[in-house]
């Protein structure tokens, strides 16, 4: 995203545009790629939600929030490219609050990587999880990649 300072995150994260919905997919690299043909579609709010469930010293994936949207609404995947998006907005929006505060840092990308397009970047993101407990390792020579030690172990189960 870009000029961050300029939106409004918490209207974006109201809007329903026209979801909860499930698309069926009919390309087959798509749906070999997914394992099947129903795609869901959750709301920012839904994102929200869910991260903000998420306790102190625990962690989730954006991965394991669409397997969670799939399983809960009998699709067989999550449209991983609204799910980034909304995912990021839950945190830019949370910047933009006075209170109701959801702990974005504690989502992260697949593999435990940290978040480059949260507020303050993966600087702040591995400060707020550091505080809470998690170290965080880079990986890389020049493209670095920050990316929590043993996330797995910490994972919050979505049920």
């Amino acid at each position: 995203m870009a000029n961050e300072e300029k939106k409004d995150f918490n209207a974006m994260l109201r809007r329903d545009n026209g979801m909860p919905k499930i698309q069926i997919v009919t390309d087959q690299k798509t749906i070999e790629k997914y394992g099947g043909t129903r795609m869901y579609f959750a709301p920012p709010a839904d994102y929200d939600r869910v991260m903000k469930a998420v306790p102190v010293g625990k962690l989730l994936t954006v991965g394991g929030i669409r397997e969670y949207f799939a399983r809960k609404n009998g699709a067989d995947f999550t449209d991983p490219i609204t799910a980034g998006i909304f995912v990021s907005i839950a945190a830019w929006a949370s910047c933009q609050r006075e209170g109701d505060e959801t702990p974005y840092w504690r989502t992260l990308k697949a593999g435990g990587e940290l978040n480059p397009k949260y507020p303050g970047g993966v600087e702040a993101q591995k400060k707020l999880l550091g505080a809470e407990g998690h170290r965080v390792a880079v990986r890389g020579r020049t493209n670095l990649r920050y990316y929590v030690e043993n996330y797995e172990a910490a994972l919050f189960p979505l049920n």
